[in-house]
């Protein structure tokens, strides 16, 4: 195969896009930060695999960054899509699949006595702090050093276009840290709105790192202790772990919680859930947006969530995903390469020891794309119900070539 596995029309759009596109593109989708070989633009999806433009074929890895939770064109979630698209999408109001689909989050969702919807992520934890605001008429929001929770102003990891002003009012700690924790709440007494904090640690480019029982516990202990709401973001995590939430194995319940990318199969939607405390603070703020009622994607939710309590599919990724690293694993002990898998199986990512440039990192994701295997250098990827164990199985070659060539190339 041609080293150069991005050819003409993929390098005949990128050529288009930047005549008409700041940049060419923007963003997380942004190809160019990655390792030679990877595609810009694609032509479609189907189960767990990708076709770029220029017809080759990939296993997904990163399932449009996370919401492909089924896999892309899912039968039961696109009948569901087409019935209502024929009776309609964007409305002057929402359509009877709004109230179903509150109705089943808070079904199935301890924490949640209601729900409401907007389309992305960043809608979703950016509403959950007007909430706490509203609810507490205070200001802080202590949110962990490093953390990603979205794409505006008060929390972009960006500092171009953004003032000081934008952030004055978010409080830090350390992950997993209680010392770090307590520091930033006596920073903020009196003040504190809410703890923000994500499912699990998912930084780009570290060890991915699952919340300490006794961390969790003590963010929920401040938060009634001053009388603050807690917020877990679940957009990254949410419904890949536990439809139920991600800390309520700890036996943590959130006062609210952000939802996206994965609830809707990949169609656009966010949700924000709560409990009945901050009710009346959800009621009284305005947040609104012309596309949060289209009841297509509502629709795809509805659908997506019955498929994956129907399949067990939470089951299903966590046995594929240890298939995945145990044979990962296995292989870089055999090659001498030292690498580290961390964080939930279902979720994974692969790290290389003494790669403080991501170097060795880039040279396996290079190899694996050239061979039909899209994975990501230094961001976690993500499973899905549509990856089965011959999918696994054909990535395993794929890693094993990836990881012998990197073992020659660092002995050499």
């Amino acid at each position: 195969m041609n080293q150069n596995i991005v050819t003409s029309l993929d390098q005949q759009l990128r050529s288009r896009a930047e005549k008409v596109v700041p940049g060419g593109m923007y963003g997380h989708l942004n190809a160019r930060p990655l390792p030679p070989g990877y595609p810009q633009f694609f032509a479609k999806g189907e189960g767990c695999h990708l076709w770029d433009v220029d017809g080759r074929r990939y296993i997904d890895f990163m399932c449009s960054w996370g919401p492909i939770l089924l896999g892309h064109k899912y039968p039961a979630v696109e009948e569901a899509v087409e019935r209502q698209r024929q009776q309609g999408d964007c409305l002057n109001g929402p359509t009877e699949r709004m109230v179903e689909l509150a109705e089943k989050l808070v079904a199935n969702i301890p924490h949640a006595d209601w729900a409401m919807f907007q389309k992305n992520g960043t809608d979703a934890t950016t509403s959950a702090i007007t909430v706490a605001r509203a609810g507490t008429g205070r200001r802080k929001i202590l949110v962990a050093r490093g953390a990603y929770h979205g794409a505006a102003p008060w929390c972009t990891p960006s500092v171009v276009g953004v003032t000081a002003e934008d952030r004055a009012h978010l409080v830090h700690f350390e992950f997993n840290n209680i010392e770090s924790l307590e520091a930033a709440a006596e920073a903020a007494k009196g003040d504190i709105a809410a703890i923000l904090v994500a499912a699990f640690k998912h930084d780009l480019s570290v060890d991915q790192m699952l919340p300490d029982p006794p961390f969790a516990q003590r963010a929920r202990e401040i938060c009634n202790e001053v009388g603050a709401a807690l917020i877990i973001d679940e957009v990254r995590a949410g419904f890949r772990l536990s439809v139920g939430g991600s800390w309520e194995k700890l036996g943590i319940r959130p006062d609210l919680a952000a939802w996206s990318k994965a609830i809707a199969n990949g169609y656009p939607l966010a949700a924000l859930t709560g409990n009945d405390r901050f009710r009346d603070a959800a009621s009284r703020i305005y947040v609104t947006g012309s596309f949060w009622m289209g009841a297509v994607s509502m629709a795809a939710a509805i659908a997506t969530i019955d498929e994956l309590l129907a399949t067990n599919g939470i089951a299903h990724m966590e046995r594929i995903g240890t298939r995945l690293r145990d044979g990962i694993a296995e292989q870089a002990m055999r090659h001498g390469i030292r690498l580290r898998q961390t964080g939930p199986v279902q979720m994974p990512l692969i790290l290389f020891d003494d790669d403080p440039s991501f170097a060795k990192g880039a040279r396996f994701a290079s190899e694996a794309i050239k061979r039909g295997v899209y994975m990501h250098p230094r961001h976690n990827m993500f499973l899905s119900l549509a990856h089965t164990e011959s999918d696994i199985d054909e990535t395993l070659e794929v890693t094993d070539v990836a990881l012998a060539r990197l073992a020659s190339e660092y002995r050499a």
